[in-house]
């Protein structure tokens, strides 16, 4: 058997004899890992014939190992990054899908449950964190008062993406902690066809009338974007007035229910007449062909609360080159323009994009997202204390 080549992008002049037959000049092109020509496997068969047969019954064992180790190659090399999610998984997932494709990475994405909301992946990032091994590399939120409750803990990196330069202040952390944007309102949803607008409450602190109380739907007052309302509420109005609201919710009778689209689907239904929520369920289900509309009513200073998206890295998470690329991507114009003209039409924070999707900018009562975040505590306790028991 003969032979001669040189490395380049085919081998070539392999000659080979068999008895009579001679099987001369195979130009076999190098193919990709994990993949053989037809050529090759033909000229592996006429190699194996000339084995003698104490060698023959090794080669499938041999070959077998060979392509396992081939796999788990390249299975180690794939680069990766774990995302917990709360941004809603119909919205995020064709955005993280995209990145993964454009990027050639495995983006691995644990979204929450619609009860628990963010407030299930912040106790899971603060568990695996304590264990001394978090798993995941990025949280992307679909708020910011849990966001910024775990980066007091010191549990998120600092890291300023260029990608965000042209993003308000006000909607980035001064430590670089965390990102935001895209911002989706608060609002009162009710059906038009059996509520006429004029009689939708305009002033959040209305829904504690009693004509109001026992016909609305309040999502559990203990997770999501309705956690961090309440604590907003809180914070502007003092721990005394807020105590005050819950008590006459109670009173007056507000079902509780598990998550803002729960509120949404009793409107729906008839089951209640208003629903405090986000501005993006209320979209949702009208794409649906939901008889649905909302009003922006006043939290106290003219306008309602707008709460954006945010994105941070998991201090030590396992990927930390990797949870840097997927962040700069989350924060992105290009990714604020996608959540603007998804079905949930966030509401993009960058004037630039507002001008050029022509989207308005709701009435809007300015909140401090930091001293709301710090009510939190005390309005959890409030609330088990006197709404939920």
């Amino acid at each position: 058997m003969g032979a001669s080549g040189r490395i380049g992008t085919h081998i070539v002049s392999r000659t080979v004899s068999a008895g009579r037959a001679r099987v001369k000049d195979w130009r076999l092109p190098i193919v990709d890992r994990g993949s053989l020509s037809l050529r090759f496997l033909c000229f592996c068969f006429f190699a194996f014939l000339r084995f003698p047969p104490c060698l023959r019954a090794s080669v499938p064992s041999c070959l077998l190992l060979l392509i396992g180790c081939d796999r788990s190659e390249k299975r180690s090399s794939t680069e990766s990054v774990v995302v917990y999610c709360s941004v809603d998984e119909a919205v995020a997932r064709p955005i993280l899908d995209l990145y993964g494709r454009r990027r050639g990475i495995e983006v691995r994405a644990v979204y929450d449950s619609e009860a628990g909301k963010t407030t299930g992946l912040i106790q899971r990032i603060v568990r695996e964190s304590q264990s001394g091994r978090p798993h995941a590399d990025v949280l992307w939120s679909g708020e910011v008062f849990n966001t910024i409750m775990l980066a007091g803990t010191g549990l998120l990196e600092g890291y300023a993406p260029s990608s965000a330069a042209d993003v308000p202040p006000r909607f980035k952390d001064a430590e670089g902690r965390w990102t935001g944007g895209a911002v989706r309102a608060r609002v009162i949803a009710f059906d038009p066809q059996r509520t006429p607008a004029s009689r939708a409450p305009m002033r959040w602190e209305d829904l504690a009338k009693p004509e109001i109380a026992g016909r609305l739907a309040l999502a559990n007052p203990l997770f999501g974007t309705t956690r961090g309302h309440i604590a907003a509420l809180f914070a502007g109005w003092g721990e005394q007035r807020g105590a005050e609201f819950l008590r006459q919710l109670r009173g007056g009778g507000v079902q509780i229910v598990d998550g803002n689209s729960a509120a949404v689907r009793a409107v729906i239904a008839g089951r209640a007449d208003f629903a405090a929520t986000d501005s993006d369920d209320v979209w949702v289900a009208k794409r649906s062909g939901a008889s649905l509309d909302f009003v922006y009513p006043d939290l106290g200073s003219g306008g309602t609360l707008l709460t954006p998206c945010t994105a941070a890295i998991i201090r030590g998470g396992p990927n930390a080159a990797a949870a840097r690329g997927l962040v700069d991507f989350l924060v992105s114009s290009e990714v604020e323009r996608m959540l603007a003209q998804s079905e949930a039409r966030h509401i993009p924070v960058r004037e630039s994009l507002r001008r050029e999707l022509n989207i308005a900018w709701p009435a809007e009562s300015p909140v401090d997202y930091d001293a709301a975040a710090a009510a939190m505590t005390a309005a959890d306790q409030v609330v088990r204390e006197v709404l939920l028991r």
